[in-house]
């Protein structure tokens, strides 16, 4: 985004698309605000001392601002969007965290932080955690409650395992590993030389509603001069609606007259003339 007129250029790309939200990471702007055009807004949260480093945000199209209920800049790593939903709210945490490289200090910070958050969140909302986790996610058995088993990897890495373990600890599942598709679809990262690709973007969401996300694909066509693919999330909203049963006026059945075979007798009796007369009246 220090480029001059990349701004613009993401646009462009979000407007071509039926894309109503981006995520971004690595603008690298200093400290955060708002930037108000005529198609869209970009919310931003970056250093507050630096320029050049990290940097998460949201492009916004103009029909959606109307649903903005806040945008929340926590640090270059973390900010938060919440919107005004059909059933429910929803909150999107976009994320940056350590590279695999980094200390282990530095990556616990994160996560203690993307937790506090997390428990800050009015829990009726619809909550998704998006961005870089750098993170590879395998199809270990032992994380099989919180991924799928359409992953690009099949050794994880530290951050893949403390993804899973963060979804453990939060009763979420990695969406990004549900959706069977190509593995060109699957790529979210390529190397300088085209050599390398990883799955290391993701998506979270609360395992009760997780319905709510119908699909998960990295789109090729899009293209900002970035090393790393756009990845399309659609969330469509559903009721989570528990039934409520009707118990006031319901019969109860007697098991101890089943038990008692002078009734059980007298039933069975019952149901036969039923069905006799049942069978009469057809003739």
């Amino acid at each position: 985004m220090l480029k001059p007129d990349k701004m613009n250029e993401i646009a462009d790309q979000m407007l071509s698309t039926q894309i109503q939200i981006i995520a971004l990471q690595e603008i690298k702007w200093k400290e955060h605000g708002k930037i108000k055009k005529n198609m869209y807004s970009l919310y931003y949260s970056c250093s507050q001392q630096w320029m050049g480093q990290l940097g998460t945000g949201f492009m916004v199209r103009k029909e959606v601002e109307k649903n903005i209920i806040s945008f929340t800049p926590l640090n270059e790593r973390i900010c938060i969007l919440r919107l005004k939903g059909k059933f429910y709210n929803i909150t999107l945490i976009n994320v940056h965290a350590p590279t695999e490289q980094k200390m282990e200090e530095e990556k616990d910070k994160f996560y203690d932080d993307l937790q506090k958050v997390y428990d800050r969140v009015p829990k009726h909302d619809i909550i998704m955690i998006l961005g870089d986790l750098h993170a590879k996610i395998s199809k270990e058995k032992a994380y099989e409650t919180v991924t799928g088993k359409y992953t690009l990897h099949d050794v994880p890495n530290q951050n893949g395992e403390m993804v899973c373990n963060f979804a453990i600890e939060n009763n979420m599942t990695v969406m990004s590993t549900q959706f069977q598709h190509k593995t060109t679809h699957k790529v979210t990262w390529i190397s300088p030389d085209l050599t390398t690709v990883n799955q290391t973007d993701h998506k979270l969401i609360h395992t009760y509603k997780n319905k709510t996300v119908q699909n998960v694909r990295t789109l090729r066509g899009p293209n900002c001069d970035s090393d790393h693919f756009l990845v399309k999330t659609i969330i469509k909203q559903q009721p989570i609606i528990t039934p409520r049963r009707n118990t006031e006026n319901r019969k109860k059945w007697n098991l101890e007259n089943i038990r008692n075979p002078v009734k059980l007798k007298q039933y069975r009796q019952k149901i036969n003339e039923k069905l006799l007369q049942k069978m009469e009246k057809k003739k």
